[in-house]
């Protein structure tokens, strides 16, 4: 009985940008506690589930009371009671309740909220870390940071297409040193940017990472490798560098063809144009390099880069173990991005992770680029031993929360922590 759901509560608060979110109280009868932040994206693909928000004039519309109102009036009821360690069957409810394919009438950030917080509360009643609750004592692997250091897209207010230009300080021995090393880096590349560029240069995009007045890709890639050699590591050794494209932000549907650092590109010109990008420079990753509905272009790319760097769905899987499924069928993805609240329920994103993993794709789990201080993906990426986490740059409190909780993570494992450095790209 200790584990049954006393208490549903949901608050209004406020995300990285500034705008309302929803966070969730899951109070059991054992006393446990469970809170957890609802994020939101700016680059979204089509069929990830729909937030909830109010419309109308306050807060220009993005609040979220009527979220609220759906935890009062259809959750709480439902779900108090239910057992919160059989997560499952609690986000089988609210599935259940919802009855949509997207989360319309509860709302994908209402669902996703409330489904992490029940997974605290289990957590914080059985007296372990979430991480222990989901993934056992096994669970010891600390992942390797992809530290969004250059932002451009939608993300950032420069002309840079490619939303972000990651790196990932591989060569370190445990998650503590990696993110030494990564901001390192991070604090090298400020001052060549300012040099560069001035002062401005260095204001910090949506996920903390530089924002300079760049119009080309190579742009960026040159000043992080010579950001890392600055700092004393070897580019492609010790740090590797990741892109995600977010392709469908910059592809142009009445031409067929996308705008990219000022040229208009076929899709064959783009493939060339990221084939070249991975011959010149330690780039080991590329997320959804074409527009969401081009699967064989994928599939191409992971082709002509087969042994050299992983190609990623976001955008074209959006979480959804069906699209997972097709993807990884097709030979399309060597893995995808795990975004909860893309399919608004913890226990979907669990389905997907568990079928990317036992088929040797790559789970990678990420925040979004309106997030908060929530630190949950922290202990879901342990959980399962995924080895890649995307949390932005070293920078920003709801980029360094989910830092700060991983350091937090690897002192409770004390020597039996793991970091996955380079085997998270193999």
């Amino acid at each position: 009985m200790e584990f049954d759901i006393a208490v549903v509560r949901g608050l209004q608060v406020i995300d990285s940008r500034g705008d309302p979110t929803i966070e969730a109280y899951v109070l059991t009868e054992g006393g446990g506690v469970g809170r957890a932040i609802a994020p939101s994206g700016a680059s979204r693909g089509k069929l990830e589930s729909i937030d909830l928000r109010d419309g109308g004039k306050a807060y220009k519309g993005k609040g979220v009371m009527r979220a609220l109102e759906a935890i009062e009036k259809y959750i709480a009821p439902a779900i108090t009671g239910m057992d919160s360690s059989n997560y499952r069957s609690v986000d089988k409810k609210l599935i259940e309740i919802d009855g949509t394919p997207n989360k319309s009438k509860l709302g994908g950030n209402t669902c996703t909220a409330v489904s992490l917080a029940v997974i605290n509360a289990a957590a914080d009643t059985a007296g372990v870390p979430t991480f222990e609750f989901l993934g056992g004592k096994r669970a010891r692997t600390l992942p390797t940071p992809l530290m969004n250091i250059i932002n451009g897209g939608v993300h950032a207010g420069n002309k840079l297409s490619i939303q972000e230009f990651m790196i990932a300080p591989v060569g370190a021995s445990t998650f503590s040193e990696a993110l030494r090393i990564g901001i390192e880096v991070y604090k090298e590349l400020r001052n060549i940017l300012k040099n560069l560029f001035g002062p401005s240069a260095v204001n910090v995009g949506d996920e903390g990472g530089y924002a300079p007045p760049m119009t080309r890709s190579e742009q960026a890639l040159n000043a992080i490798v010579r950001a890392i050699k600055e700092a004393g590591y070897e580019p492609g050794t010790d740090v590797f560098l990741a892109l995600d494209a977010a392709a469908t932000q910059f592809f142009n549907p009445g031409t067929g063809k996308y705008v990219i650092d000022g040229a208009s590109m076929s899709p064959e010109d783009l493939l060339d144009y990221y084939v070249a990008i991975a011959n010149q420079y330690p780039v080991k990753s590329f997320e959804d390099p074409f527009h969401e509905e081009q699967i064989a272009l994928f599939k191409e790319l992971r082709r002509a880069l087969k042994g050299k760097a992983l190609v990623v769905g976001d955008d074209l899987t959006v979480t959804r173990l069906s699209l997972i499924r097709r993807a990884v069928k097709e030979g399309a993805v060597d893995g995808s991005i795990i975004k909860i609240n893309q399919v608004g329920t913890f226990s979907e994103a669990e389905d997907s992770i568990r079928f990317l993993i036992s088929n040797g794709g790559k789970a990678i789990i990420s925040h979004r680029s309106g997030d908060s201080e929530d630190v949950t993906i922290s202990h879901i990426a342990v959980a399962y031993e995924v080895g890649l986490i995307k949390c932005g740059a070293p920078s920003r409190g709801e980029r360094t929360s989910k830092y700060n909780e991983l350091l937090r993570i690897e002192d409770i494992l004390g020597g039996e922590g793991v970091f996955a450095g380079k085997n998270s790209f193999s």
